[in-house]
């Protein structure tokens, strides 16, 4: 039995075109939707050189009854799905298409005989056309980079972040006040570029960065690395990362906050050993010729303790903050127990105190599934 070939219907533009056009050729079979013919079709007339000016936006906090539509726009194709529709719209001189997604956000694309003219209908279509979005506090916007199939990738996500008011009481008196005055620390304060972060899992060092993003948010961006043992054994990712996304207007420009997770291979004693130039582009973008002019901190957790990390990282004048995040000592594991477990008996705290993920766990009275009873947690263990 042989299988048949589906049937594919093929578009095709301006057969002989002139010096400033291009031919175009579309090939459509049942795997494309609606949406891709009208993405092919706005893209026609700029295509073929009819209308050779293009502008684009997008928006943000689009009002329901905003049409974003000239008056006298006349409507060729429309398509609707669930989260997003999408429209292509043509008027004298110019094509329109409309993406308007679910979330309130909506991008146009405008092609016309002139740049005044598609600069006029994107002027038209957005006029009071969006409200201001209302602020969550609790919500930040993170940068997550990946190495991918086409280089180096940045996509921008938004995560909660506690207040440093709402999880101070989490940390040893010490750190909890060495972590108040990180939280503090503006952009003039910074005199070091490096952040340190280091001690067993589950005291909450993420938790802790997570706070310091909201905290730092009106100054910074942080943009958490995925993949950092890619980073800096390829200098090509490393550059693109600490260049970033800059904007020309001073004012307007941020630091960035770089956060390296459990990264204890690049900063232990035999890195150099280990990950080869990994260090050393680690140094040269903190403080070195890959970091002037950049204006570019790093944070990196580990679990190794500070006696094992490489002396070049912890030299002076290299760190801006140097943690050791621990377990919460008896008395106030004990502390934080009978705060959070006012109607309910708290479990005994040993004398070796407990780590924020064990008193969290307590606090919650989850129950894990064990087929034995499980051995005791050491400093040593990985989360």
């Amino acid at each position: 039995m042989t299988s048949v070939p589906p049937e594919r219907l093929r578009l095709v533009g301006r057969e002989e075109p002139s010096a400033a056009a291009l031919s175009w050729v579309m090939n459509l079979d049942d795997s494309d939707s609606p949406r891709d013919i009208i993405d092919a079709l706005a893209l026609a007339p700029y295509v073929n050189g009819e209308q050779p000016h293009a502008l684009s936006t997008e928006l943000d906090g689009v009002k329901p009854e905003a049409s974003l539509l000239p008056d006298d726009a006349r409507i060729l194709r429309t398509s609707d799905d669930e989260n997003t529709k999408a429209l292509l719209a043509v008027g004298e001189g110019w094509t329109l298409r409309v993406v308007l997604r679910a979330s309130g956000t909506a991008q146009l694309d405008v092609c016309a005989v002139t740049k005044d003219l598609a600069r006029t209908v994107l002027e038209v279509c957005t006029t009071d056309a969006t409200v201001e979005p209302e602020t969550d506090a609790s919500q930040v916007s993170m940068g997550f980079w990946h190495y991918g199939a086409h280089g180096p990738q940045r996509r921008e996500r938004v995560i909660g972040a506690p207040a440093w008011s709402e999880i101070e009481g989490n940390y040893g008196s010490e750190v909890g006040a060495a972590m108040h005055r990180l939280m503090r620390v503006r952009a003039a304060d910074v005199n070091g570029r490096l952040l340190l972060l280091h001690g067993p899992p589950g005291t909450g060092k993420t938790s802790a960065l997570r706070a310091l993003a909201r905290e730092w948010s009106p100054w910074c961006q942080v943009d958490c690395v995925l993949d950092p043992e890619l980073l800096f054994a390829n200098p090509g990712y490393l550059m693109e990362v600490a260049m970033g996304v800059d904007t020309y207007d001073e004012h307007k420009r941020r630091w960035r906050l770089l956060v390296l997770e459990d990264c204890d291979e690049l900063i232990r004693g035999s890195a150099k050993e280990s990950t080869g130039q990994g260090l050393s582009r680690l140094l040269n973008l903190t403080d070195g010729m890959l970091g002037q002019g950049r204006d570019v901190l790093v944070a990196i957790t580990t679990n190794e303790n500070l006696s094992r990390l490489h002396p070049a990282v912890i030299r002076p004048g290299r760190c801006l903050a140097q943690l050791e995040v621990g377990r919460l000592s008896s008395a106030e594991a004990t502390a934080w127990l009978d705060r959070e477990l006012i109607d309910r008996a708290r479990p005994p705290v040993g004398p070796d105190g407990m780590s924020l993920a064990e008193l969290i766990e307590a606090r919650e009275d989850r129950h894990r599934i064990h087929a034995a009873e499980p051995p005791p947690l050491t400093d040593g263990g990985y989360l």
